[in-house]
């Protein structure tokens, strides 16, 4: 029964890398378009939906993993002969895990430096266009103003 647990965390941990994996992928994809001048906020969206829905399966893997090790916690520990190899490849994975987790840290941190700075932008670019159409506005109003002209009766005889 232990051995069945023990490979359902091993098989948990290798999920957890692949959705890991995954993340991080999508973390440099996430990097690409905050890259592109043209980035559509559709695709940024999509990107960061794909990545929540990952981030949420992480955690349902994290959490069956805690239940799990509740469970044969005390059998690990007071035979760690018998279940020797099991630990070693957690172990390797959990490594495995770890180096993922700080390549994603360090994606995330530089994304996030890129949207800070593309959010500006675009926050200066809507304000450059509210005032150019502020000033298209006020500019029609004068015109529309000035071209009324009272009525003028001309005399053409001399």
């Amino acid at each position: 029964m232990t051995d069945n647990y023990i490979g359902i965390m091993i098989e948990s941990l290798r999920r957890k890398k692949d959705v890991l994996t995954d993340i991080l992928k999508l973390s440099e994809e996430q990097s690409i378009l905050l890259d592109d001048p043209n980035l559509e906020p559709d695709t940024f969206e999509k990107n960061v939906n794909r990545k929540a829905a990952l981030i949420e399966k992480l955690e349902q893997l994290d959490t069956g993993f805690e239940s799990l090790y509740d469970k044969v916690k005390e059998e690990l520990e007071s035979n760690r002969d018998i279940h020797k190899e099991q630990i070693r490849q957690m172990q390797e994975l959990i490594r495995a895990l770890t180096e993922l987790n700080m390549q994603i840290q360090a994606t995330e941190a530089r994304n996030k430096e890129k949207a800070t700075a593309k959010f500006a932008y675009i926050r200066q670019q809507a304000k450059e266009i509210r005032s150019s159409q502020k000033i298209v506005k006020e500019y029609y109003n004068n015109m529309m103003h000035k071209a009324y002209n009272e009525p003028h009766f001309l005399d053409n005889k001399k």
